[in-house]
């Protein structure tokens, strides 16, 4: 038997494990090594950015996508998804108005849809960051070509959130056709990071095929590549994909990932995701008692929210909506924490 609170401090101090020891934790741990896995990964957050929770708006620009991964609502194969585009209009409205609720970063995530080419997108950025100069701006738009990434870069944007979804590549090609690529999604990762980008990467928990030694990779990918960011959540199937009748991934083993990231790599920024408040009525609240620092409420206009369904019952309103701040300050004072109004870059 394996000396779990040993590995526990030891990932503390030296912010790295084997593969076989990260496996060890996640296998064996107790009740009582995860409480206090989960206390020490919040005070080590604590440490370097306090109480406060940084807040971003997300503006869902588009759910057209040229890509068909089986785990996602708005594959293209999906006939029953009602698609839509935001005009530049409708994201600088949106902007305008999270401005003025007090988000100081915008998350602009789509599809891998076509017409948001960078001579649509170029000017879009540069009038954000003239009007809004205090403000961050995040994208998350798939995988594109390096000359891409590096002209969005100039144009303002100051992160790219690339899911890489999974570390192992022989489970990727079981979660998407045969012309998306592992290999692609690795580059992209590290010519943003070569882009001057803030990066983020990030994976399903318990999606279909999964195993624990996938999820032990997970964190040993994390602590090799070091992202600023890493958005996790646990899977869970939509209706219209071919992974429909797979069971959701565990809020529980969310956490305990969570909490292992940010020993891992102190000063990430990262994500209580919808998804956990999708599957727990209070999961936001779990994923920053274990870690976490980031919400995303939605910024995108309230008749297309409902659209954007990656997954079935995704949250888009209450608590997840942009509008109701005053409810998510509400939320966050009751388990101690405050809401940041700043643009919320990494401390490094």
């Amino acid at each position: 038997m394996h000396n779990v609170k040993e590995l526990i401090h030891r990932l503390a101090a030296e912010h790295s494990l084997s593969v076989d020891e990260y496996h060890t934790l996640l296998t064996e741990i107790s009740p009582e090594e995860t409480s206090f896995l989960n206390d020490l990964a919040r005070e080590t957050k604590e440490k370097i950015y306090g109480k406060t929770v940084f807040i971003r708006g997300l503006i869902e620009i588009s759910n057209v996508c040229k890509n068909d991964c089986y785990y996602c609502g708005i594959r293209k194969s999906n006939r029953n998804c009602d698609r839509y585009r935001l005009t530049a209009e409708d994201i600088l409205e949106c902007c305008r108005e999270g401005y003025d609720l007090g988000f100081r970063t915008f998350v602009m995530q789509g599809g891998e849809d076509g017409s948001f080419s960078d001579a649509f997108l170029i000017p879009l950025l540069e009038t954000i960051k003239e009007n809004w100069s205090d403000c961050a701006v995040t994208l998350s738009l798939g995988e594109r070509t390096a000359d891409s990434y590096r002209a969005l870069r100039n144009a303002g944007a100051d992160r790219y959130l690339l899911r890489h979804e999974t570390a192992t590549r022989s489970h990727y090609e079981k979660l998407h056709p045969a012309n998306l690529s592992w290999q692609t999604r690795m580059d992209c990762l590290h010519q943003l990071r070569e882009c001057g980008y803030q990066v983020g990467a990030g994976f399903m928990v318990g999606s279909p095929f999964q195993t624990t030694e996938m999820l032990a990779g997970e964190l040993k990918f994390i602590e090799t590549f070091k992202p600023d960011m890493c958005g996790i959540g646990p899977f869970i199937p939509h209706k219209d994909t071919p992974f429909r009748d797979y069971p959701a991934g565990s809020v529980d083993m969310t956490c305990l990932l969570l909490s292992c990231i940010r020993l891992i790599h102190p000063p990430i920024l990262l994500p209580a995701t919808t998804a956990l408040g999708t599957l727990s009525e209070n999961g936001r609240e779990k994923g920053i008692l274990c870690g976490a620092n980031v919400v995303m409420p939605n910024l995108s206009p309230a008749s297309v929210r409902r659209k954007y369904m990656l997954y079935d019952n995704k949250l888009s309103d209450g608590a997840e909506s942009a509008q109701a701040k005053a409810s998510l300050e509400a939320r966050l004072a009751a388990i101690g924490c405050t809401i940041e109004i700043t643009r919320g870059d990494i401390q490094k």
